[in-house]
């Protein structure tokens, strides 16, 4: 038995009514409340930091400001507010960075928190993003981010301190040429070698220490190789039992929009009766390189299937399935916007490959999802063929033509847990939901995004040419191979479909509002 849930079905048995309407509600977005504590000291702290990135090392002074409370009670969670955190950099680090052909730069900073209470510690990773900005021609440059970072809950009696750590900082820069793709680069900085880095101070219920012994735990950090590391989704990674909590978050900037690519339907795109759209940002790895390649927001358009319900025998829970479909878009075209990938090739030449990913067939999500209407479980599988095409090529700093046609010879091949029913090669995305009945819902949903991971094979390369010189062998040995991990963020979706646009999804428009932020 199977029930279509769509508006103005009726249901005979009113347990199966109520558990349609159950099995409804868990498919919807939600998103976490906010925990308030009172702010009673201003944070404003800047550090002097080291950083590493595709052209070389620079110096930065990074600034942090947020409010945060003098004293809570044990156990009561501390949300910092007002967080903004500010790269500043000298002249020549902005040339040595952007080059002089660069008017604009987007950022997004990651920014490890060290949280710790007597012997106990955590980690919080403090997110932020930030709208276009103009580089100017000559001075430094002050590259500002705000956004939500996740609550912090003390477990005994005693300070608890907050310290900046490794900081990443991910760049998209435009030029002034028109049509110039924008490219990217990825900063890796720590601070200065016994720089003072302590950003504040709360006293957790009467101020005496903790008992002794308490058990020690840290997350990693990101990683300094630039490769997504597969770490716990919750921000503070695995915490001892007295350790310092660290709240999951949303992984979206749900403050302001930075800046994206058009994601509109449109005369070409038409709007459909359950239409969606939303952005998608990550990394993917390029396991032979050993680094990973940072993926600018990019738009996919979605037409929601309808939900089934299928209940149990005995009516305790039930089966929820549903088939949506979709695709990239790109100004028009199925594909990825142009991302750029730094690589070490062959251990010692730096080599810098801008790509796009193509769409070459139906992109399909399939959610399943169980429920005994207490706890509901989802999982989501996205399937599409998608082939890797490099638009330019520079090795060691001389641009390299690779022709017109340089792209792998089939699409990028995942695992796939059901091949029978799916067959052909094709990357895979999973994402798992959870949700217990009157709680927020965690990890990924249709709806509201959240991560997306895979693994996939990159096949070899065919038609890079440059001026009669076949570079085909040059890019197989250098980038196809097995076990490149991919991890994706998808962004809270826009109904587009609507009469009327939800503002809090949806810009007047009806684009996405909310554009995710990559996750290592």
């Amino acid at each position: 038995m199977r029930l279509h849930l769509t508006v103005g079905a009726t249901r005979r048995s009113t347990r199966g009514r109520n558990a349609a309407i159950a099995a409804f509600v868990v498919l919807a977005a939600m998103v976490p409340a906010g925990v308030v504590v009172a702010v009673d000291q201003t944070v404003d702290v800047a550090v002097p930091y080291a950083c590493t990135g595709p052209s070389g090392d620079v110096d930065a002074t990074v600034r942090v400001s947020a409010a945060l409370p003098d004293r809570v009670d044990v156990g009561q969670a501390i949300q910092a507010a007002d967080v903004e955190t500010s790269v500043e950099m000298s002249e020549e680090a902005v040339r040595k960075l952007t080059g002089k052909e660069t008017t604009a730069v987007t950022v997004g900073t990651r920014l490890t928190v060290d949280v710790a209470q007597g012997d106990s510690t955590a980690q919080a990773l403090w997110r932020g993003s930030a709208n276009p900005q103009p580089v100017p021609s000559a001075g430094p440059l002050t590259l500002k981010t705000t956004g939500d970072v996740p609550t912090v809950t003390g477990q005994d009696d005693g300070d608890l301190t907050f310290t900046a750590g490794v900081l990443g900082v991910d760049l998209a820069l435009t030029a002034a040429t028109p049509d110039t793709d924008p490219r990217s680069l990825t900063l890796e900085c720590a601070p200065d070698k016994d720089a003072p880095a302590l950003l504040a101070t709360v006293t957790v219920g009467t101020g005496t220490p903790g008992p002794d012994g308490s058990p020690t735990s840290t997350s990693p950090s990101a990683s300094p190789s630039g490769t997504p590391g597969r770490q716990d989704e919750t921000a503070g990674g695995s915490q001892g039992e007295r350790a310092p909590k660290v709240a999951g978050r949303p992984s979206v900037q749900a403050d302001a929009r930075p800046a994206a690519p058009p994601c509109r339907y449109d005369a070409g795109y038409p709007v459909g009766p359950m239409s969606l759209n939303s952005y998608v940002a990550g990394y993917a790895n390029v396991r032979k390189q050993d680094a990973a390649a940072l993926i600018p927001p990019f738009c996919t358009m979605l037409e929601q299937g309808s939900p089934e319900f299928e209940p149990y025998p005995d009516w305790s829970g039930g089966v929820i399935r549903q088939h949506s479909t979709g695709d990239l878009y790109n100004n028009g075209r199925k594909e990825s916007m142009p991302f750029t990938a730094t690589l070490l090739t062959f251990g010692f030449m730096p080599a810098k490959a801008t790509m796009v990913l193509e769409q070459a067939g139906p992109l399909t999500v399939d959610s399943l999802g169980a429920t005994d209407f207490v706890f509901t479980s989802t999982d989501t599988y996205i399937r599409v063929p998608l082939v890797l095409r490099v638009t330019e090529l520079e090795v060691d700093g001389t641009p390299l033509n690779v022709g017109p046609t340089c792209r792998t010879n089939g699409p990028l091949k995942s695992p796939d847990p059901d091949s029978a029913k799916f067959p052909g090669d094709h990357l895979v995305l999973h994402g798992r939901g959870e949700q217990n009945s009157g709680e927020p819902a965690t990890g990924y949903q249709l709806l509201s995004g959240g991560p997306l991971t895979g693994e996939v094979t990159i096949p070899a390369f065919h038609g890079c040419d440059n001026a009669g010189e076949n570079l085909d062998r040059l890019f197989t040995a250098a980038v196809s191979g097995t076990g490149n991990y991919i991890k994706q963020m998808q962004g809270q979706t826009c109904y587009a479909a609507a009469e009327v646009p939800n503002p809090d999804e949806c810009t007047e428009d009806r684009q996405p509002l909310k554009v995710p932020v990559p996750e290592r």
